[in-house]
């Protein structure tokens, strides 16, 4: 199943959601612009490396970066144009929904907290890996996870194909993100024994579940204040 788009209107424009995707993709474009092991490099310094983050050691002294700032550059880097593509038209579905919900700042910070809380989960799981991690499908997972709470009745046009069959349908978000979670964690488990590269499953996971329960304990708390 592929997203495609939803019928949830917006108010105002998602200044932020439209940033993101246009930082996201020049920093892909300049990337492909150098050459091999420029970008290879460029990848290695700005890429989240588990064991520096959890030793807090420079793997890459060459090129001199602060540690702490990859958890955040690593959102920026993807590794072709099918990761760009497919997290991008993710950020935009769901993350102007969300924006138009909190405001541009407030999405913001919990876009980049979502994204940290992915890594967090990543870096605990594989504390000793030296495959960098790229990408923004953490910080989006963290969007998904808020939208599943907030909007769960909301309608996205899918794409489905079985084999040959090829179809159009549109399905409630509760069963799109739901069903999308339940992959990416029977994945992660099954990744757990992989020391190599891949797929960074437990980030979904991680971003995933710290929007779904932001957004269920801030409703929550909602609903008791305006009961009392």
């Amino acid at each position: 199943m592929f997203p495609l788009k939803d019928d949830n209107p917006i108010s105002r424009l998602p200044i932020i959601t439209i940033v993101l995707i246009v930082i996201n993709c020049l920093a892909h474009f300049y990337r492909m612009t150098l050459p091999a092991q420029e970008a290879q490099l460029l990848v290695f310094r700005f890429g989240l490396i588990p064991a520096e983050v959890s030793h807090l050691t420079d793997m890459t002294p060459k090129i001199p970066f602060p540690v702490w700032l990859s958890p955040f550059t690593s959102m920026f880097l993807h590794g072709d144009l099918w990761h760009l593509g497919g997290n991008m038209l993710y950020l935009w579905i769901f993350g102007n929904n969300v924006e138009d919900h909190l405001g541009p700042i407030r999405f913001l910070i919990f876009y980049l907290v979502s994204g940290l809380a992915a890594v967090a989960l990543f870096v605990l799981l594989k504390p000793n890996g030296t495959v960098p991690m790229i990408g923004a499908s953490g910080a989006i997972a963290g969007v998904l996870g808020a939208y599943f709470v907030l909007f769960p009745r909301a309608r996205i046009l899918t794409l489905i194909w079985i084999i040959f069959i090829i179809r159009l349908v549109w399905l409630p978000a509760i069963f799109i993100l739901g069903y999308w979670f339940i992959i990416q964690l029977v994945m992660g488990v099954s990744s757990l024994s992989s020391q190599g590269g891949g797929v960074a499953w437990f980030a979904h996971v991680g971003g995933f579940a710290f929007g779904w329960l932001f957004f269920k304990l801030r409703t929550t708390f909602r609903r008791q204040s305006a009961a009392v």
